[in-house]
């Protein structure tokens, strides 16, 4: 088996160059092959694609998440266009909503995922979607400014409701899971893996949050998606090899990236 994780923050797991190419390393021991390393900031892009360029099934996504919405960062926009035509940068993001910790004010935040957006539709790129307390506004976003490429909603929090309400609308939008997936109280969580199409469903670690419940009390690596992999295969009654070799698929389409 082989393992796809689609949502890592290796420059938040460790600040330290050696330390991330240690993670990257015990990854593939456990089978995680290939990884997209996320930015919160244009920063934190910078000195981990810089670290991590040259590493064999390392890809890299770059975006201004909300957090960052009061000080995105000179030339923002501009730095992003440029930074997507780098090798293997192969999605935007993350990027959207978070409404939990009030990061700024909700129009800034929505002007500053809309520009985003557009911009995906522009360089003809996939979107990583952030979305905490804020689903009305990102699915009334994506309504409208959904890329041609691609969305996917990374560490999926709402319910099977709200997937449903993506499907039905026609959006091509992706839903990925996380560790919390393995937490038993999840059930929101549960409920919406049962009730949406299997080619529809990715798996993160989302790393260094979102620990599977097999790991609690440790700081989250790449290398514990198989755990969340495992647990999925379980509760979708499946064999952990042809889920596994499904989640791969439907990964690497959703990033064309080959098989």
């Amino acid at each position: 088996m082989q393992f796809f994780d689609t949502h890592a923050h290796i420059g938040l797991i460790y600040d330290d160059p050696i330390e991330q190419l240690r993670v990257v390393q015990e990854a593939k021991q456990a089978q995680v092959t290939r990884i997209v390393s996320i930015c919160n900031s244009l920063h934190d892009f910078s000195t981990v694609y810089d670290t991590l360029k040259g590493v064999s099934g390392i890809y890299h996504a770059v975006g201004v998440a909300p957090s960052e919405v009061s000080a995105p960062g000179k030339d923002w926009v501009q730095t992003i266009e440029n930074s997507l035509k780098l090798p293997n940068v192969i999605a935007l993001g993350e990027t959207g909503l978070d409404y939990y910790r009030k990061f700024g004010d909700k129009r800034s935040q929505i002007e500053l995922f809309i520009t985003q957006l557009e911009l995906a539709e522009k360089m003809n790129v996939p979107v990583i979607v952030h979305n905490r307390d804020a689903g009305k506004d990102v699915f009334d976003i994506l309504s409208e400014r959904c890329p041609s490429a691609g969305a996917v909603l990374h560490c999926y929090s709402e319910d099977a409701a709200y997937a449903k309400k993506i499907l039905d609308a026609g959006l091509n939008v992706y839903f990925s899971f996380a560790g919390n997936l393995t937490y038993r109280n999840a059930r929101n969580l549960h409920e919406t893996v049962l009730n949406i199409p299997l080619d529809r469903i990715m798996i993160e670690s989302e790393s260094p949050f979102m620990v599977p419940a097999e790991f609690r009390g440790k700081r989250n690596m790449p290398s514990y998606v198989p755990s969340t992999a495992l647990f999925l295969a379980d509760m979708l009654d499946m064999e952990p090899e042809v889920l596994a070799e499904q989640l791969w698929k439907t990964s690497c389409s959703f990033f064309r990236l080959a098989e």
